[in-house]
């Protein structure tokens, strides 16, 4: 079973070049101690939550300082950005690694980035789907052409083409009930979550994304990572009162991001996404240890990943160090040492 550590938030009180350094040495452990996979997330401008808005060039860094460690985008953001761009880039950094690139990809729920770049959100469906379709036919290494509503590309050919052959692996991010079966036509993996869901939500979803992966003649069985905050503790006290003011903040902010995209175009239906948010909103620290994060001693760790696995149907885990950012780097560092050498093994 695949593990990843997810890197996105700076520790709250970290100036911006220590946030870089955190995130340099993060991955060197990640790396001596047994993790799979980093996976990076890409926020723009948000200078309290992250400094991680170019992730193919942190990437690109991480890569250089390590040997067999993987490195992901959870996710890069397609339709804010040129995808022959963003294809020439991924194709860099997979040469860089020497073929350790995975390619996680989304649209974000994120709408006051939106706003901000001038791209409205409404488009964001269709700038995605237009923009994967052209990464994929620019790594063939032939010329090409494409017309479509919001690109148009004449004659062009990408280089480098990918280190990987056809391409790194690319996981699409699936939030909503629309974005599951269309994830399983494409004969993608995903990322899943549970900020602002639950586990029999996530059931129901992957039931037609499965189907639609059959259905479109996709070989293997699809792939499922969820992306989920993990925290590893001495004794089950410190693995509930340790986190608590970080987690408290994490989901404040979650609620926060919801409200922001309710009666967005291109968010959902109103009424869905303010369910979304009032659920996440009315949740007491007791109900997201329940049900939003696994915390625990080592033991109770494995216990609750084996029943997520169980649950989801899950190949994979990528764990989330320090929600909310306000743990502090001896601890986090702790719980990253007990997950690789105490949890970890018990899924190889």
């Amino acid at each position: 079973m695949h593990f990843g550590i997810f890197v996105e938030e700076m520790r709250q009180g970290a100036d911006q070049a220590t946030a870089f350094r955190d995130i340099f040495d993060l991955a060197e452990r990640a790396e001596a101690w047994g993790a799979d996979c980093v996976w990076l997330g890409e926020i723009h401008f948000t200078p309290v939550r992250s400094v991680i808005s170019a992730s193919l060039q942190v990437a690109s860094a991480i890569a250089s300082r390590t040997r067999r460690l993987r490195i992901g985008t959870a996710v890069q953001v397609l339709p804010l950005n040129h995808p022959l761009r963003i294809a020439e880039e991924v194709a860099t950094v997979d040469h860089i690694s020497e073929g350790r690139f995975e390619f996680g990809i989304g649209r974000s729920g994120v709408v006051r980035t939106y706003d901000i770049y001038g791209v409205p959100y409404g488009e964001s469906q269709d700038r995605f789907r237009e923009a994967l379709d052209i990464i994929r036919q620019g790594w063939q290494g032939e010329p090409f052409s494409y017309e479509g509503r919001f690109y148009k590309v004449h004659n062009a050919i990408v280089c480098p083409r990918p280190y990987q052959k056809p391409h790194p692996p690319i996981r699409m991010a699936t939030t909503s009930e629309e974005t599951f079966p269309a994830a399983g036509r494409l004969g993608l993996p995903i990322f899943v979550g549970l900020r602002t869901t639950e586990i029999p939500d996530l059931q129901a979803q992957l039931v037609p994304y499965r189907q639609a992966w059959r259905e479109a003649g996709h070989p293997g069985e699809p792939s499922v990572y969820l992306r989920i905050p993990v925290y590893v503790s001495t004794t089950e006290r410190g693995a509930v009162e340790e986190p608590r003011e970080s987690l408290a903040a994490f989901f404040a902010r979650q609620t926060e991001l919801a409200r922001a995209a309710v009666g967005r175009a291109g968010a959902g239906p109103a009424d869905r996404r303010r369910l979304q948010a009032e659920r996440v909103a009315s949740l007491t620290y007791d109900d997201i240890l329940a049900r939003k994060v696994v915390f625990g001693i080592a033991p109770s760790v494995i216990a609750r990943l084996r029943e997520l696995r169980a649950e989801l149907g899950l190949d994979r885990i990528v764990a989330e160090l320090n929600p909310g950012g306000r743990i502090p780097v001896a601890l986090e560092t702790r719980s990253l040492e007990l997950l690789t050498r105490e949890v970890i093994p018990a899924f190889k």
